[in-house]
C-alpha cells in the first residue's frame, strides 16, 4: 500500500505512545481493557444459510473474512472477492477444509467489469443469488487540504462507487430469485467522526443515504437492504492505518487495548472481527423480515456517549 494508507496514526499519540506500549509489553504488563474479554464466537447451529448463495466483497481479511467463514459454517455457498489473491486462496482453502463451500474470485470493486464478472460468476456457479454482504472499504487519513485528488477519488471509488457497482449487479439476480437480503458495511464515523477522516466519513455517510433510497426501490420486490455500522474493530485494516503492521504482536495488542480503554466509552475495548461478522449474519438472515432501510449500530457504546 502507498504511504498514505500505511502511515496515518489512528491509535497512537506519536513515539511516546509507541514507546510506552513497547515498554509495557516487554515488561509483561497487562493492559486491562475494561469489562469482560471478548466472548468466543461460533457459527449458529441453526444453519440459517443452508443452500443459500452468498456474495461478499472485501473478504480476504478482517470482518469480511470472518463473515465468509461464518456464512459457510451455517451452510451458505459463499463467493467472495478481494484484491489480495494469496489471502483469498487461503480463506477459500480454510472454508473448504472445514467442510464448507466457497469460491474466491479476484476483483477490485473500483473496476466495473471486475464487479460484474465477480457477481455474475458466483451466481452462475451456484445457480443464483440470495444474500449480499458488501463490505469492501479503504481509508486515507490526513487533513482535508492535504489529500491529493487521486487519494480522495480512490476512497470514494472504493467505498461509495464500489458499493453502487456491487448493488447494480447484485439486484438483478435478487430480482430473479424473488427477493433476498443485502447488508452494506458503513462505519460509526457516519454518526460521529474526528479529524483527518473527511474522505472516509463522506463516503460512509453517503452509504447510509444510498441504502435508505435503494431499500425503498426494491422493498416491494422482496429485497431488504440495511446498513451495518460497526465501531472500531481490531483488524489488519485498523492496524495498518495505525502504522503498526511491522511491530511485534504484543506491542500492537497493548496499543489496541489501551485505545479501547480511552476511546470506547461503554465496553472500553475494540470489537473483534467475529463480533461484527456475527451481527452481519443476523441482519442478512431471515430472522427480521420487517427490517429494511435501517442503520444498525454495533460500536460498544462509542457513539452514544455524550461526554
Amino acid at each position: 500500500m502507498s504511504e498514505g494508507y500505511s502511515r496515518r496514526r489512528v491509535l497512537t499519540t506519536g513515539a511516546v505512545g509507541v514507546a510506552a506500549a513497547a515498554a509495557g509489553a516487554a515488561a509483561g504488563v497487562a493492559f486491562v481493557q475494561g469489562g469482560d474479554a471478548p466472548p468466543p464466537i461460533e457459527a449458529s447451529a441453526r444453519r440459517r444459510f443452508e443452500n443459500k448463495v452468498v456474495v461478499i466483497t472485501g473478504a480476504t481479511s478482517g470482518i469480511g473474512r470472518a463473515a465468509a467463514l461464518l456464512f459457510a459454517a451455517e451452510g451458505g455457498k459463499v463467493g467472495f472477492c478481494g484484491r489480495r489473491e494469496e489471502l483469498g486462496r487461503k480463506v477459500e482453502a480454510e472454508i473448504r477444509a472445514a467442510g464448507g463451500e466457497a469460491t474466491y474470485l479476484r476483483a477490485d470493486v473500483r473496476v466495473e467489469d471486475d464487479v460484474r464478472k465477480f457477481v455474475d460468476g458466483v451466481a452462475a456457479k451456484y445457480g443464483g443469488l440470495d444474500v449480499c454482504f458488501n463490505n469492501a472499504g479503504i481509508s486515507v487519513q490526513r487533513p482535508l487540504h492535504e489529500y491529493t485528488t487521486a487519494e480522495w477519488d480512490d476512497v470514494t471509488n472504493t467505498n461509495l462507487r464500489g458499493n453502487f457497482l456491487a448493488l447494480k449487479y447484485e439486484v438483478p439476480h435478487l430480482l430473479k430469485r424473488g427477493g433476498g437480503t443485502v447488508v452494506v458495511t458503513s462505519s460509526s464515523n457516519a454518526i460521529a467522526t474526528t479529524e483527518k477522516k473527511a474522505a472516509y466519513t463522506a463516503t460512509k455517510r453517503g452509504l447510509v443515504g444510498m441504502v435508505q433510497s435503494a431499500a425503498h426501490d426494491y422493498a416491494a420486490q422482496g429485497i431488504r437492504i440495511n446498513t451495518l455500522i460497526p465501531g472500531t474493530t481490531n483488524t489488519d485494516f485498523v492496524r495498518r492505518l495505525a502504522g503498526m503492521m511491522n511491530v511485534p504482536d504484543p506491542v500492537w495488542n497493548a496499543m489496541a487495548a489501551n485505545f479501547g480503554k480511552t476511546h470506547v466509552p461503554g465496553l472500553q475495548r475494540m470489537a473483534t472481527a467475529n463480533e461484527i461478522a456475527t451481527f452481519a449474519l443476523a441482519l442478512a438472515s431471515d430472522d427480521f423480515p420487517y427490517l429494511t432501510a435501517s442503520q444498525l449500530v454495533i460500536d460498544g457504546g462509542k457513539t452514544a456517549y455524550a461526554g
